[in-house]
């Protein structure tokens, strides 16, 4: 009976499962925010992208989320992980190792390239150990790797051969994520200068924003057609995916303090501040300009808002937030409407949602106002650099604004140059863009699966009894969407 009695370590309070240095409440938070984050890639994003597209895009781009998520899960674990929170490398860089063995993944977390010094060599901030075990953070800061993935995708939807995709996310996560999160994040060059990326505004937004029309440069254009008529196959189900990826964004930014604490909280609010005030200007801008709201252009301003606050979210007052939501809703919408329209470049490269303007354009100026707008009291609650401040509150601030836009610079260069060569390099083994008939056909070409398989009342689509003509979608469709609603 006494045996019957006994229960596995794993339910017991001892050091073994429970050691002095594990705070039960952090790791739940970490692991839950991870988990938020995960969920705006899958289903969020996956449901997004397969429905803001044209109907005959909706599954290659759907699984082109699916299958970036899947890929860069394995290659964080056996190699990427370490090479962006790791050991120092070189500067910006990290050593490649597997994140694999149980020995490394019960042990309390910790990124030992975070240990800062003053410049005499005197300690000023030691190494960062949040007090949860180490495979928590590995999935944590894995998911934020596999939504930096997909968003760049958005920039390719419609025509990129799904084999050179297949390829280009395992060399992109290497040679380009892996250098922006430990520059910013892992205690690389930038870090140790005191560049402010709270949360991803660079690493992850910034980067996917360049990436993703550099990468839209080389694969080339969707076809004619397409360019000219690109119309969501369901903005409902559209809606479903924008909130999640919202929502999702409460464990984005919440979960980067790696604990559960005040500044976790400051951020999730700043985020919903910073993302409602985004979202009203953009689509009081859609109603002043074009006289109508459009819902597409509404989660446009919504994501503009979300990019905008992510590198400051846990350092700026609410009535920052609130600024920052006014120029995140008027400056990118500006870009999108006005200046793509008018810059030949910008025409030329086919950036099929704009995350150009959505993520590169907004990740960059939340990143500048950060070096305008962080708080000092808050700084001190985060920042590996003490005394780090805005510019708005003078002292170093000014220094501050200088680095915020240095530190976007480097960014902006290295994705510029590596993504071009990783895409000539897969030109050499594969096209990059699909064939004339894939392009023509969609889906079925590609995947030999479509995402509707009825038609009319229900039943399976015969053309021999329901008949079909060019101007089929545009009866159903009415006349182009122009304005906010076109997809750029």
């Amino acid at each position: 009976m006494a045996a019957a009695a006994v229960v596995p370590l794993a339910y017991q309070n001892n050091t073994s499962t429970s050691p002095e240095w594990l705070n039960k409440g952090d790791n739940a938070w970490q692991m839950i925010s991870a988990t938020l984050v995960g969920l705006q890639s899958v289903p969020g994003l996956v449901i997004l992208y397969g429905s803001i597209v044209k109907k005959k895009w909706a599954v290659n781009s759907a699984f082109m989320a699916l299958y970036a998520f899947a890929a860069v899960i394995i290659c964080w674990v056996t190699w990427a992980y370490k090479m962006s929170f790791g050991e120092k490398l070189l500067p910006f860089w990290g050593r490649a190792g597997p994140a694999l063995g149980q020995k490394f993944l019960i042990k309390q977390a910790a990124l030992p390239a975070t240990v800062h010094y003053f410049s005499n060599g005197d300690l000023e901030t030691a190494e960062a150990t949040p007090l949860y075990p180490m495979a928590s953070m590995v999935w944590f800061q894995c998911v934020f790797a596999a939504i930096t993935l997909i968003l760049l995708a958005g920039s390719l939807l419609g025509r990129m051969n799904i084999k050179a995709w297949m390829m280009f996310v395992p060399l992109w996560l290497t040679f380009s994520y892996t250098v922006g999160a430990f520059s910013l994040w892992g205690g690389g060059f930038l870090f140790h200068w005191g560049v402010i990326d709270y949360s991803g505004g660079y690493v992850i937004h910034l980067s996917s924003g360049i990436a993703g029309i550099t990468a839209a440069y080389w694969v080339g254009p969707r076809s004619k057609n397409d360019r000219e008529r690109f119309p969501p196959n369901n903005v409902l189900l559209m809606l479903a995916g924008a909130g999640l990826l919202w929502m999702g964004w409460a464990g984005f930014n919440g979960g980067d303090p790696y604990s559960a604490n005040i500044d976790s909280s400051m951020a999730v609010l700043n985020t919903n501040i910073c993302a409602a005030t985004s979202l009203l200007v953009w689509t009081c801008l859609d109603v002043i300009f074009f006289n109508k709201p459009s819902v597409i252009g509404a989660v446009q301003g919504m994501i503009t808002g979300l990019v905008c606050i992510t590198p400051g979210a846990g350092l700026v007052q609410g009535w920052a937030a609130i600024l920052m939501g006014i120029l995140s809703g008027s400056i990118p919408w500006f870009t999108m409407m006005i200046i793509h329209k008018r810059w030949t470049l910008l025409q030329k490269i086919d950036d099929t949602l704009g995350v150009f303007h959505t993520h590169a354009v907004a990740g960059l100026l939340g990143g500048c106002l950060t070096g305008l707008f962080a708080e000092p009291v808050l700084c001190n609650l985060f920042l590996p650099v003490t005394n780090s401040r805005g510019g708005f509150y003078r002292g170093s601030g000014g220094v501050q604004f200088l680095k915020q836009i240095v530190g976007g610079g480097f960014v902006i260069g290295w994705n510029i140059v590596v993504t071009s060569i990783i895409c000539v390099v897969i030109s050499l083994i594969i096209p990059l863009r699909m064939s004339e008939e894939q392009l023509k056909i969609g889906d079925d070409a590609v995947h030999g699966e479509e995402a509707y398989a009825l038609w009319g009342d229900g039943e399976v689509y015969d053309a021999t009894r329901h008949g079909y003509s060019p101007d089929y979608e545009a009866t159903q469709f009415g006349k182009t969407a122009i304005g906010a609603t076109q997809v750029v």
